[in-house]
């Protein structure tokens, strides 16, 4: 149970209706913001808290044992407060969220609800809506090695040993058109369009600089190739942008072996059994199930 300063405590028994809820945001990148569903500006916690951002909230729902507790928090996009682009550019993924119940009449009787983590969000008509999750959705992140058939290792990094700035791995063009949000690229006529699936798109020009992406595909067009792209730019992109690009992998062993030479260096357990060959059973006549060590 969560206890409450007891000036607030004693407020609360008396019939207090001066109650508001503040939120703190703390971004990954240092950036710290605060919103209020009071009709007035509050310093929470020595953070400025806006009233003119239209927040909302639902109430949390806290669940037994190690399951992750949700709630849900909802807003106008406010250009200098949240603006869309800074969302689409992920500046606000993994986002801290600090939540206080705060008496407005005395800002300095507050107390800290609950500290959650930003995780979905969606954007429609102006407004955005975020999924707030608890502490303890940090429990299912992925921890350690994994024993699966394609590798763990991402192309280029120390454990896969791959070098992208070698010839043929990487290269450089330009935007020549936009289709349906998809860019179309000239000047990567030295590069296969099977190859830069999985690679990824760095911008080097133009509104979006900066921005890195994972290539999802990759369709050869007349004059250039067209990629499809894991997420939209924080900024869209225009014909002249200069981009740069890297191959991919699709982390499968002969892939590693024929188009690499990296065997030596795959993270993965390419000779696992699959699932069919662990829940399969003896059938009279097909064979393959002799009782023999599998394998041989």
């Amino acid at each position: 149970m969560r206890v409450l300063p007891p000036a607030l405590q004693a407020r609360l028994d008396g019939g207090c209706t001066t109650l508001a809820t503040a939120w703190i945001v703390r971004r990954a990148d240092g950036v710290v913001l605060g919103f209020t569903d009071h009709d007035g500006d509050l310093v929470v916690a020595g953070v400025p808290c806006r009233a003119a951002s239209g927040f909302d909230a639902t109430a949390a729902a806290e669940k037994l044992g190690f399951a992750a507790g949700t709630a849900e928090l909802a807003g106008a996009l406010v250009d200098d407060a949240i603006a869309e682009a800074d969302i689409r550019a992920g500046r606000y993924d993994g986002a801290r969220v600090e939540v206080h119940l705060v008496d407005w009449t005395d800002p300095a009787l507050a107390v800290l609800l609950r500290v959650m983590t930003l995780g979905a969000v969606t954007r429609e008509a102006g407004a955005f809506r975020a999924e707030l999750r608890s502490l303890s959705a940090g429990l299912d992140v992925e921890r350690g090695r994994l024993f699966t058939p394609r590798c763990a290792a991402d192309l280029g990094d120390a454990r896969c040993g791959v070098d992208l700035a070698a010839a043929g791995r990487h290269g450089t063009g330009s935007v020549i058109a936009v289709t349906n949000g998809a860019p179309v690229l000239a000047g990567l006529s030295t590069l296969a369009a099977d190859d830069l699936v999985g690679g990824r798109l760095t911008v080097q020009t133009g509104a979006a600089t900066g921005f890195t992406v994972e290539i999802a595909a990759a369709t050869p067009v007349t004059g250039g190739v067209r990629l499809s792209l894991w997420q939209v730019p924080p900024e869209p992109l225009a014909p002249g942008d200069a981009v740069s690009v890297t191959v991919g992998c699709d982390k499968a062993f002969a892939t590693c072996r024929d188009r690499f030479a990296n065997a030596a260096n795959f993270r993965g357990f390419p000779h696992m059994p699959g699932i069919d060959r662990i829940l399969s059973v003896p059938v009279p006549g097909e064979g393959g199930h002799d009782g023999a060590v599998v394998g041989r």
